[in-house]
């Protein structure tokens, strides 16, 4: 198995904001207008993007979302637990990986307008994850999810937002 800094090098991945790493890789040429999107967008978009997506040891993705969904895919590595906190105060995990019989799947959605956060399960290794959107990405249809205002929302959830949550 490569290592992270393999990976880091060679697919020349960069920090990313809510933390790990992470390129484009690709961006639909074509796109939609703004009058063909629902009205949370403020103007056109392409029809998709997609990035490579590497957390390594201690990294985490803080919690953030979205106004697309996103769809997550397990290229090398450990697994990765995706925490989800919906609208109503609902929470589930999920576990982006390859190991079936044991609840992982290779892909998993994000609804848009849902918080999410990830991290390794096993802190000593990597994971080497892609991430599709549609509509494309932009900076700003993305959101940090603060701790205090996750806490006030999903208080039974303390534990994990203390964990993925942006201070402030």
């Amino acid at each position: 198995m490569k290592s992270a800094k393999y990976w880091i090098e060679k697919l020349e991945l960069i920090p990313h904001p809510e933390g790990g790493y992470f390129k484009e890789a690709f961006r639909s040429e074509e796109g939609i207008s703004k009058t063909a999107l629902p009205e949370r967008y403020t103007s056109g978009r392409n029809y998709y993007s997609s990035i490579y997506f590497l957390l390594k040891n201690d990294d985490i993705s803080a919690f953030h979302r979205l106004k697309s969904d996103e769809v997550w895919h397990h290229y090398e590595g450990c697994s990765v637990e995706l925490h989800v906190l919906s609208e109503g105060g609902g929470y589930k995990l999920l576990k982006l990986g390859k190991d079936l019989e044991n609840g992982e799947t290779p892909q998993v959605k994000m609804k848009k307008g849902d918080w999410f956060g990830a991290e390794l399960r096993d802190k000593s290794r990597y994971a080497l994850t892609g991430c599709t959107v549609a509509p494309a990405f932009e900076y700003e249809d993305f959101e940090f999810g603060r701790k205090s205002e996750l806490l006030k929302e999903y208080p039974e959830q303390k534990e994990v937002i203390e964990r993925l949550g942006i201070k402030k």
